[in-house]
Formats: structure tokens, C-alpha cells, sequence
């Protein structure tokens, strides 16, 4: 058995610790060295060619030196007979996959990763090749949106070894980014009373209840007319509404109660935000729109949530409480989204000194 390097200008297979070719071709300091293995079954010949990682090609010999020691039968190596196109196709297919919150983040993610893995085997796509790939989408995105994209590429091949669809992961050793994404914008009275009084008649409920529960924009879109207790004045979020999935009841103010009472009730499946007869399903374009001619800039429709938790704080509502509402699970979360002004400083000194 031996750990073999092809040649790139004769193609001959040289022992992994040949310093030169037959020809004349210097090995030892050659970049984008191809890897090959080869050992004996039955008395014949075997080879394999593994690609550009050398740990690969290590792992694969170590497999198929324990198979044969055990008398187990050989299998070929499942990364050189596909692609990550292929990969990716069978992924989301999986049961697992289609019922997961993100699949269609996901979706959109693995479009991009298809585009520059598509056509390459699996064998051949190294931890290096990762690393530039997301050195090059940095240049236009964020560094959470790149970790977003990692952490989807190391979940396919995570899923294809359990398969036996693959023997390596090349994302296994590579760090996350670390993230700055933190807000800290809150909105005035004034620039939400501005804000309400731009947005479209279709999104003015929708931005109203974000600013005044904390709800996530997917939980209110989702939102029907079964979950709104006027009476007892709650929206009741089941588990498969939420996030953590962990249900929560979340208490009306009276302006809301207000809001709910002039609107048209539908039947208790029904959506209760509607435009035209139908479910409001986007509103990032007409939110957005609705900050500019506000005036309100460095401003996302999940800062309100923000807000709420600010304001919340600021009321003198316990953490707990507002927790409960908001459904965060740690104080490290709250803290993100709470945010504490120099005049809170003022106020709680001058309520210390009686």
C-alpha cells in the first residue's frame, strides 16, 4: 500500500516522498499536488486517484488498510464518484431538510454554493478552497452571512458521511467568523409616530405590533385569526409559530386591543393580515420604502423588536416578564436587545439618592 503523487507534466505516479519525477519534474515543493492511493486485493493492483488534500488520500489509505486487515469487502470512495451539485440535489431532498424553519434560506444559500462547487467532486473540494470561497463572498457580505454559508456547506457533507456519501468534511477544522451584530437602534416616539404614519395601509398593523410586543416579523405574517383572544387579550403563539419552538402568550396593550377590534375578523384559520384578499407574505421592500420617506435610516423591521424590549425596560416591567414575552431564554440575549441610555443612568441615581 503507499500514498502516491501524480506528476503534472508526465502524469506518472511518483511514492509520496519521491523530492523529483523520472522526468525531471520537481515534487517536493510542487503546488496543487494530485493525490493517488494504491494497494492490493486479491493479488491485483489497485488504484485510486483522491485529489488535491493529502489528509484525504491518508485517511483513505488508513480505511482501506483497516478493511483489508479485517477481511472486509472494499468499497470504492465514495467522493471521487460524485459531485457537489449531486451532493447538494440529494440534500435537499431529505425529509429532515425539507421540514426544517430555514430551508428556504438554505435554498438560496446552496444556489450560491452550487455556483462555484457545482461541478467539482467531493473529493477534490479541500478546506483551502473553502477558505477562498469565503474569503471572496466577504467582499459583499457580512461576516454572519458568511458563516451562515459555512455552516450550510459543513451540514451537507455532515449529512452525506452519515450516508456514506462522503469520507471527509472540509469544513471540519475551519472557525467561524466572529460576528458584530449587535444593533442598538432604537426609535423615538416621534420617529415612530413618523414611521406609522408612512407605511402603507397594509403594513401600518403589522409595524404597530412589532413595535408594541416584540413579536418576529415571521411570527405576526403568520399570525391568524384562532391566535387573537380579544377577550382575554392575548395573542397565543402554539410552539410551531415560534422560533424556539417553544410557545408563549403575549399580552395586548390597549392600542392594540383597539387595532383588532376595527379590523374585519375572519374565520380562526384565516390570516389576520391580508392585502387584497390574501395573506401579506413579504413587506421588506414597502417597510424599507416607508423609513426613507420617514426619514428613519440604519433601520430594519427586527429592530422593533428592540424597541419593545427597550421601552418594556424602561416601563419598569421585570426581565422575567419581559422575557416571557419576548420568548429570549438567556439574559445574554435580553441584554442585546435592551438597550440602556444615559438618561436611565440619570434617573436610577436620582432615585438612589431618595
Amino acid at each position: 500500500m503507499a500514498l502516491l503523487v501524480e506528476c503534472v507534466s508526465c502524469k506518472r505516479r511518483n511514492s509520496a516522498k519521491a523530492k523529483s519525477c523520472k522526468c525531471g519534474q520537481t515534487l517536493s515543493k510542487l503546488s496543487g499536488k494530485v493525490y493517488w492511493i494504491s494497494y492490493y486485493v486479491g493479488g491485483k493492483l489497485k488504484r485510486e486517484r483522491i485529489g488535491p488534500n493529502k489528509q484525504a488520500a491518508e485517511q483513505r489509505l488508513r480505511q482501506v488498510l483497516s478493511d483489508r486487515t479485517e477481511n472486509r469487502y472494499i468499497r470504492k470512495c465514495p467522493d471521487g464518484e460524485t459531485t457537489f451539485g449531486e451532493l447538494a440535489r440529494w440534500y435537499l431532498t431529505l425529509a429532515e431538510v425539507q421540514s426544517k424553519r430555514s430551508l428556504k434560506r438554505d435554498r438560496v444559500i446552496i444556489k450560491q454554493l452550487v455556483i462555484n462547487f457545482g461541478d467539482i467532486l467531493l473529493r477534490d473540494v479541500t478546506p483551502a478552497q473553502v477558505e477562498a470561497y469565503r474569503r471572496k463572498r466577504l467582499a459583499t457580505i457580512k461576516p454572519a452571512s458568511a458563516n451562515r454559508e459555512i455552516s450550510c456547506l459543513r451540514s451537507i457533507f455532515n449529512r452525506a458521511i452519515k450516508n456514506d456519501k462522503a469520507e471527509r468534511n472540509p469544513c471540519a477544522r475551519l472557525k467561524m467568523l466572529k460576528e458584530n451584530n449587535e444593533r442598538d437602534r432604537v426609535l423615538t416616539p416621534d420617529e415612530f409616530a413618523r414611521l406609522l404614519a408612512a407605511c402603507p395601509d397594509h403594513i401600518k398593523p403589522i409595524v404597530n405590533v412589532g413595535y408594541h410586543t416584540g413579536m418576529r416579523k415571521g411570527e405576526i405574517l403568520g399570525l391568524t385569526w384562532g391566535q387573537v383572544d380579544l377577550k382575554e387579550g392575548f395573542i397565543h403563539l402554539k410552539p410551531e409559530n415560534c422560533k424556539t419552538n417553544e410557545g408563549r402568550d403575549i399580552p395586548l396593550c390597549p392600542e392594540l386591543l383597539a387595532m383588532f377590534r376595527g379590523m374585519a375578523r375572519g374565520l380562526p384559520a384565516a390570516k389576520v393580515f391580508t392585502r387584497n384578499g390574501q395573506p401579506v407574505k413579504c413587506i421588506r421592500e414597502a417597510f424599507a420604502a416607508a423609513c426613507r420617506r420617514a426619514g428613519i435610516e440604519n433601520f430594519v423591521f427586527h429592530d422593533l423588536r428592540h424597541c419593545f424590549c427597550t421601552n418594556a425596560f424602561k416601563a419598569g416591567l421585570p426581565i422575567p416578564i419581559i422575557q416571557k414575552i419576548t420568548g429570549h431564554k438567556t439574559m445574554a440575549m435580553f441584554k442585546r436587545y435592551t438597550t440602556i441610555q444615559a438618561e436611565d443612568l440619570k434617573n436610577a441615581i436620582a432615585k438612589m439618592g431618595g
